[in-house]
């Protein structure tokens, strides 16, 4: 693929410095036969027995380093089309560090999952031009998530959509999805050239297949900045390069990243059972806003192995969740009297059954336990789920 440079020489650089540095620490490269000192560590003045990585002075890792060291399209900052937009946006940074801000729980993942592919760090900001990194934005056109997938093409690409689940707003599953998108089409139709392949992503691959051979027979190159595209497409690459060029070097442009670890914010957890968030929410001990908010795709507040196959939780959470959810709370014998509760909010298409039966309880103890006459329950009203205590011993 024309993507392909030398990262992975890099990489494998890096690994084998790291494996030099934890040798060294172990002892098993003598301190008496130091590393031959290079032309520009003698023109420095480093002694033969000044350890190695102070020598190095490696930059600490943030995830914005680690985004920057993903970067391929750094020379386009200076394309006239890309110094427009880096004017544009530097006339406001406030703007890019709120965009920036909201990208905090995901820009690490992302960024490991396009370092696995080898693909251009600047795709990652992708969701800076679609969606202002809002996972629940939706556009006038019916494109949803943070990669703004239209419903035509999430379900071919397996995004599936249902009343309970939506997989554009699901940022693991619709990434991943955009990411096979954007390889696809550059495999198919333009020779592993990724800037055709994004144009394709906005505009379409039929209007850019037509803008490139009306550009060759005009006798042109064929390349994205030779085609005559739609003024948003024109614009496409343009901004992303635009923003990367800020993010590469925030401090020229006078904007202030916010701190973000390069660590994923989230863990995966495996889905067993339907698993209501307020549940989840309750046994990870965070925020029910918390976690409804690393799982936007749950559109009614419950998960299940049915449409999804993990739960995302704060990644500091996770090991509490796991221990809960496989040791869970005694159930009750015949004779135990209820002993307080959790509070419930009835969603839209809950019904007492599903209700009792994600709590492991019978219709009859949630309905005695709050008064109710029937079965009959509402949008927006307030249950309280009975939790009951061994029998005595």
């Amino acid at each position: 693929m024309t993507y392909h440079t030398t990262r992975r020489r890099i990489l494998g650089l890096t690994s084998t410095l790291a494996l030099l540095g934890s040798l060294m620490a172990a002892g098993a490269v003598s301190q008496a036969s130091p590393l031959p000192a290079t032309s520009e560590a003698s023109s420095r003045g480093f002694t033969p027995g000044e350890h190695f990585w102070e020598a190095l002075a490696l930059e600490p890792r943030d995830a914005w380093s680690r985004l920057r060291a993903s970067f391929q399209w750094q020379d386009d900052r200076y394309n006239e089309r890309v110094r427009h937009w880096i004017n544009h946006y530097r006339a406001n940074p406030g703007n890019i560090v709120e965009i920036t801000e909201r990208a905090r729980p995901w820009l690490s993942w992302i960024t490991e999952q396009i370092e696995s592919r080898d693909l251009p760090g600047e795709i990652a900001l992708i969701p800076f031009i679609e969606s202002s990194f809002d996972p629940q934005a939706r556009s006038h056109r019916g494109a949803a998530g943070l990669w703004q997938f239209m419903p035509g093409t999430a379900d071919a690409l397996g995004l599936s959509r249902n009343g309970a689940y939506d997989g554009r707003l699901d940022v693991v599953s619709s990434t991943k999805a955009a990411l096979d998108y954007i390889e696809l089409q550059a495999e198919q139709w333009y020779d592993g050239d990724i800037e055709l392949s994004l144009a394709a992503y906005n505009a379409g691959a039929g209007t850019v297949n037509r803008a490139r051979n009306a550009a060759l027979s005009r006798g042109e190159r064929g390349d994205y900045w030779s085609l005559r595209l739609p003024t948003e497409t024109m614009n496409y690459l343009p901004k992303l390069k635009a923003i990367a060029a800020i993010i590469a070097d925030p401090d020229e442009y006078q904007v202030a990243l916010p701190e973000i670890e390069d660590a994923p914010a989230f863990a995966k957890i495996p889905l067993t059972r339907p698993l209501d968030l307020t549940e989840a929410a309750r046994l990870a001990g965070v925020s029910h806003e918390a976690l409804a908010e690393l799982n936007p795709g749950l559109i009614n507040g419950s998960a299940s192995p049915g449409h999804a196959r993990v739960l995302l939780v704060p990644a500091d959470r996770e090991e509490a969740l796991i221990a809960r959810l496989e040791n869970p709370e005694p159930t009750a014998v015949a004779g135990d009297a209820p002993i307080g509760g959790d509070r419930y909010v009835v969603q839209s298409g809950d019904s007492l059954s599903a209700i009792a039966s994600r709590h492991g309880l019978s219709i009859v103890e949630v309905r005695q336990h709050n008064g109710l006459s029937g079965d009959v329950i509402h949008a927006g009203q307030e249950l309280e789920i009975p939790q009951r205590s061994l029998a005595a011993r």
